[in-house]
């Protein structure tokens, strides 16, 4: 940001200066260069009008030789020649004046100036009391030296304040852009730790603008109030996990007592009340799985992609195998993503345990992962009976079931817990029939990899999610 402020501000220095400055030296030098000339043809017409004496009063000449030896000794150069062309007077080291000039000067009414390499030459016609008839030229060669010095001494005055101007700009804008951008500095890194999960940091507010303050004052109002409410969630969850569970386990306990000295009609009855008590059980569960994911908080870590899928590939095989399921891990090129630790760990047993649900004897489930772009990619897929575009559709949302022993809350964990990591969940036909999961997190360059890496230590044993 201080490198965009500086240039922006020097861009714009550089343009006021570009539109006043420079062309401000340029009017001052043309307009010195100007004096300068007409400085000489006023000296040249001076002159003219004493050699007027010399050629057509036919005097001695001291006045004019006078004049000359004066402008000789200010570095001026003159010839004065009459009409034949013939040289009357002049200092040592004449101008030289051709034929051509000789002649314009001779017909022409004012003086005529000639901008050569290093001097300015004037040619003046030398004309009669009565100004009807030229007697000669006067040549008068003046050096530029002083003006270039003056003009040069110009620009280098314009372009020391530019330099200065520069300067000082860009110490305020370095200046003006560190006053900002040391707080919003300060902004970003709390954003980004109160979004990896450290829900009570706040935001220095008593620097920088008044704007950044306010934004700093507003985003730890805000992230108060949301560090109350997901306490407050978390705080619910704990009573629902005591209230709910407690109950349910005493009530499974008094069903399999009541099933010991019953019947065979009472006993089925009670064995099919277990059931619905397991599944509201399963239920209870995965609500407050889906709580958690929503309220995840862990600060993300450093993950082997490709190690994390081996580990729960050789969790989940001998349950596979159980089925007569073939699961495999078909392609998993070495990848290393951002992630909540222990996080992927839920996704894959959740999505596993979908697909095994899905599929009878002989199904197999195919496991890839690798880079795409920025992320990294884990495909879970299966030759399963597969969903509708509708059961597609639905599937993220809780309870959204087409098994009727499901609860339908898997695939809900599996979203909640990528979208709180920052990734993306999305579903497809696999090809020949079946269902396709793809699941994308945020990737790590391969050089960052060599961090600590969680996920790639040995295989736990899978739990069935609800």
């Amino acid at each position: 940001m201080t490198r965009r402020i500086v240039l922006a501000v020097l861009g714009l220095i550089v343009v006021l200066l570009a539109t006043v400055a420079l062309p401000l030296g340029l009017v001052t030098a043309a307009q010195d260069r100007r004096d300068f000339t007409d400085q000489a043809k006023s000296a040249a017409t001076t002159l003219a009008n004493v050699a007027e004496e010399r050629l057509g009063d036919r005097t001695s000449g001291h006045a004019l030789r006078h004049l000359i030896a004066s402008f000789g000794r200010d570095g001026d150069l003159v010839r004065v020649l009459d009409r034949a062309g013939s040289r009357v007077d002049g200092t040592r080291q004449a101008p030289q004046v051709t034929p051509a000039q000789r002649r314009r000067g001779y017909t022409a009414t004012q003086p005529v100036a000639y901008q050569l390499d290093d001097y300015v030459l004037v040619v003046a016609p030398i004309r009669n009391d009565n100004g009807n008839a030229n007697l000669g030229v006067v040549a008068l060669a003046r050096p530029t030296s002083t003006v270039d010095h003056r003009i040069a001494l110009l620009w280098a005055l314009i372009g020391s304040v530019s330099a200065a101007g520069l300067l000082a700009a860009a110490l305020v804008a370095i200046g003006l852009a560190r006053w900002v951008r040391k707080p919003l500095g300060a902004l970003e890194d709390a954003a980004q730790r109160f979004g990896d999960g450290s829900l009570s940091t706040r935001s220095p507010d008593e620097t920088g603008p008044p704007e950044v303050r306010r934004l700093a004052v507003n985003f730890n109002l805000m992230a108060a109030r949301l560090e109350a409410l997901v306490h407050g969630h978390q705080a619910t969850m704990a009573d629902v996990s005591h209230q709910l569970r407690t109950p349910l386990a005493a009530l499974r306990l008094r069903l399999e007592l009541l099933a010991q000295d019953s019947n065979d009609v009472v006993a089925a009855e009670l064995a099919g009340a277990q059931e619905e008590i397991a599944r509201l059980s399963r239920l209870v569960n995965g609500l407050l799985a889906i709580a958690r994911a929503e309220n995840a908080s862990s600060a993300p870590v450093t993950i082997s992609a490709d190690g994390v899928v081996r580990n729960r590939v050789a969790a989940w095989r001998p349950a596979a195998e159980e089925q007569q399921v073939d699961l495999t891990a078909a392609t998993l090129a070495p990848v290393h993503a951002r992630f909540g630790d222990g996080q992927l760990e839920q996704i894959l047993d959740n999505l596993l345990a979908n697909s095994l649900d899905a599929l009878g004897p002989g199904g197999v489930i195919s496991i890839t992962v690798g880079p795409v772009g920025d992320r990294a990619r884990i495909t879970v897929a299966d030759n399963g009976p597969g969903m509708t575009a509708e059961q597609k559709r639905m599937a993220f949302r809780r309870f959204a079931t087409s098994s009727a022993g499901g609860t339908g809350l898997g695939l809900a964990i599996v979203d909640r817990l990528v979208v709180s990591g920052g990734g993306s969940a999305e579903l497809s036909d696999t090809e020949g029939g079946g269902l396709t999961v793809k699941v994308d997190l945020p990737a790590l360059p391969p050089d960052r990899g060599s961090r600590r890496i969680a996920g790639a230590g040995r295989p736990s044993t899978p739990e069935r999610p609800a």
